[in-house]
């Protein structure tokens, strides 16, 4: 299991350094750069700023120094921190000076800050508001799967199939202001917008969420149906065991191993995929930010952002890829 691991996460560093490749071509290929605008700049700013961000240097360097600023520690003096995260994990005190690691260079748009403030400042909301919406795909998806598997062919099962039929069927964009128009304008449960408390993170958590719930919950009853056809289930009917205790100590847990197979992407994809959903219902995350640095050419931002949920989408599967073994003892990673 450890060689497992170890192997995988040497893959992460071909993944990233692919992606980083990959991403850093085609931002620069776009025409146009992060100081373009309508009203052309004097030849002279335009060279300081240039200048003063390395852009006249050549492309390879530029991704040299961009990439060492991320993987290569550097040692400062140490500084006053607001963040539990950075001192423990990205910079490492040393006494009167501190290891710093994970730089991913200034903001072209907000000069004032750097990537790692803008990080630091909405990355958790977005993941938060991803992780809200996997825990109501789960809580929905699962157990809708469940009894309609169960219901097979009876209007129970019916109904499930086609709450999760309206769940694929109708994107964020449709749902987010159909759910502010009732619950947050018509009726006054929620918040319409916002983030920080529960009335205003129930709404974009279901718009978010409920998509993924509909894939897992048709996923679900199709595996479960085809696990209670099994020998092994009838056999345990004819042991005597009780219906509940044949489902869910044996039925339940083989059926879910193609369920987690989707739930990796799946939560990467809400973790990472919020920039829509944050937008409709106005949450303070990363997606403002993602969007308006694809127009501005603000490379350090798309290229850290990408590279983070990169390896969002990697450990995630690494992730799956483990619980396959506590599912089916008999799957080894020797």
């Amino acid at each position: 299991m450890g060689r497992y691991i170890a192997r995988r996460l040497l893959w992460l560093l071909v993944v990233i350094f692919s992606v980083s490749v990959i991403t850093f071509v085609i931002a620069h290929a776009v025409p146009g750069g992060p100081f373009s605008r309508e009203k052309k700049l004097p030849p002279a700013v335009l060279k300081q700023l240039n200048e003063k961000y390395r852009l006249d240097d050549p492309l390879w360097k530029q991704y040299v120094d961009y990439m060492g600023g991320i993987f290569i520690p550097r040692l400062t003096r140490s500084e006053p921190s607001t963040s539990y995260l950075e001192d423990y994990l990205i910079n490492i005190p040393l006494g009167e000076y501190t290891l710093r690691w994970m730089n991913f260079g200034p903001s072209y748009k907000s000069q004032s800050r750097t990537v790692n403030d803008v990080f630091r400042e909405n990355l958790p909301v977005s993941a938060e508001l991803g992780f809200y919406a996997f825990l109501v795909a789960s809580v929905i998806g699962i157990p809708l799967g469940i009894v309609a598997a169960l219901k097979q062919n009876t209007l129970v099962d019916y109904i499930a199939m086609g709450i999760a039929i309206f769940g694929v069927s109708v994107p964020v964009i449709v749902l987010g202001p159909v759910l502010i128009w009732l619950f947050a304008i018509r009726l006054p449960i929620f918040l319409p917008s916002g983030w920080g408390s529960w009335r205003a993170e129930v709404l974009p958590s279901i718009a978010l969420g409920l998509g993924s719930s509909a894939i897992i919950a048709r996923l679900t009853r199709a595996s479960l149906l085809q696990v209670i056809r099994e020998d092994y289930i009838r056999t345990a009917r004819a042991k005597g065991l009780m219906e509940r205790v044949v489902i869910i100590r044996h039925a339940l847990r083989n059926s879910l191993i193609p369920v987690v197979t989707v739930m990796g992407p799946i939560f990467a994809f809400l973790v990472t995929g919020t920039f829509v959903t944050e937008t409709i219902f106005g949450v303070p995350g990363m997606g403002r930010y993602f969007v308006t640095s694809i127009t501005n050419r603000d490379y350090p931002v798309i290229m850290g952002t990408i590279l983070l949920f990169a390896v969002v989408i990697v450990i995630a599967n690494l992730i799956v890829d483990l619980l396959y073994a506590w599912l089916d003892p008999r799957i080894r990673y020797d």
